[in-house]
């Protein structure tokens, strides 16, 4: 009886054991879930324009802003930290480029606008002074010079005479005195014949150019008025000519 009982009781222990291990394992539980992730903060934009991009010297111009997610903005040169949204005005003297800056816990953005000044042109320079009619003859009129104890015209005193000559054309109210002028050598007297000889063939020369006989006047200064002092044939040379003076 006591063995029948000990077998009973094992047979019951075994069947306890077998229907434990062949009971499905129970799944875990799943993970928590992570909190969730807070978004980035949005990068800021801002905008900037110009009412005008090219002006005068002088002249003013606004300049527009606009921005989103920004805490600061700037702008530069010489405007500083200025509101989310607004406008300013500037005239600069040159030409400038704008920049304005915009900061926010998403970062930072910027943009330029550009301002082209127009310098005005530097005055004119004022008109020169109209020569006088003096001034006008000295430049134009020409000397001819003569050959040692020669009256006749040579070849560089027709070409010098026939600028003269054109002067005296376009100017018909000018009067001129030719001077006939000798060197040093020689008597007074055949001095004064030579230099009016040498006054008449001027003139005589600028009548067939053109110019009017009546407003020419020959007068022999001989070798009493000279241009140069020095006894040489360059300083002889210079006084043996038919000088042009406009008669007043």
């Amino acid at each position: 009886m006591r063995s029948r009982s000990k077998f009973a009781l094992l047979s019951l222990v075994v069947l306890i054991l077998f229907a434990g291990a062949c009971r499905k394992q129970a799944p875990a539980p799943p993970p928590a879930a992570p909190p969730p992730v807070p978004p980035a903060p949005a990068r800021p934009t801002v905008t900037l324009q110009a009412s005008q991009t090219f002006i005068q010297r002088g002249d003013g111009v606004t300049l527009n802003w606009s921005s989103t997610n920004a805490t600061e903005l700037t702008l530069a040169p010489g405007i500083g930290r200025v509101s989310p949204e607004g406008s300013t005005r500037v005239t600069p003297a040159d030409s400038i480029t704008y920049t304005i800056t915009a900061t926010g816990p998403g970062g930072t953005a910027d943009t330029s606008v550009r301002i082209t000044v127009a310098v005005p042109p530097p005055p004119p320079p004022p008109p020169a002074p109209k020569a006088t009619i003096e001034e006008l003859f000295r430049t134009n009129v020409q000397d001819a010079f003569f050959d040692y104890d020669k009256s006749d015209v040579r070849a560089d005193a027709r070409d010098a005479l026939a600028r003269t000559a054109e002067f005296l054309r376009a100017h018909p109210e000018i009067r001129v005195v030719i001077e006939g002028h000798c060197d040093e050598r020689g008597s007074t007297e055949y001095n004064l014949g030579l230099g009016e000889r040498r006054a008449q063939a001027v003139r005589q020369f600028m009548i067939s150019l053109g110019v009017g006989a009546e407003r020419m006047d020959t007068v022999s200064l001989g070798k009493e008025r000279p241009f140069c002092t020095q006894s040489s044939e360059d300083c002889w040379q210079q006084n043996r000519r038919g000088h042009f003076v406009m008669a007043r």
